[in-house]
């Protein structure tokens, strides 16, 4: 039997048991081609068993924060579209410590502004550190400005 074979797979509700997460999951992941199946000859999906460690991958990644987009561009880097393994896993990881370092700092730097949002009360929402950050519009003036019309 080859490895391809429907008889050797795992259905699509088997996989998704599996793997931990909902078959409209599955479906999404293979539109966006993070995972993949064969067709039998009534056209329903079958999965190898080693795609369950794209599918981990893909959860490990999102529970650090990673987008399924960055995911994707991680997996594309592998050649053929093969599982990733414990040395792809550590190149990648490498870059993804960077990035939970870069999320750190920028919490911290969250959390040292909430405590101006203390005495603050948010009655000066112009200045808000947090709610008002990086305002674009603010030299045009108080209030709303964007999507407002004046009579």
């Amino acid at each position: 039997m080859t490895s391809h074979d429907p008889a050797t797979m795992l259905t699509i509700g088997d996989f998704a048991a599996r793997a931990g997460v909902k078959t409209s999951a599955l479906r999404y992941y293979e539109t966006l081609g993070l995972i993949r199946s064969v067709r039998t000859g009534g056209n329903q999906r079958r999965y190898r068993r080693a795609e369950l460690r794209r599918v981990a991958f893909i959860r490990a990644a999102r529970s650090i924060g990673l987008s399924l987009d960055e995911i994707k561009t991680s997996l594309d880097q592998l050649p053929d579209g093969r599982i990733p393994d414990r040395a792809d896993w550590q190149r990648l990881s490498t870059d993804w410590s960077r990035r939970i370092e870069e999320r750190i700092a920028h919490l911290r730097n969250l959390q040292e502004e909430l405590d101006g949002c203390i005495g603050c009360g948010c009655l000066s929402i112009s200045r808000c550190a947090i709610y008002n950050l990086s305002d674009k519009v603010a030299a045009e003036g108080e209030g709303p400005r964007l999507g407002f019309r004046t009579p």
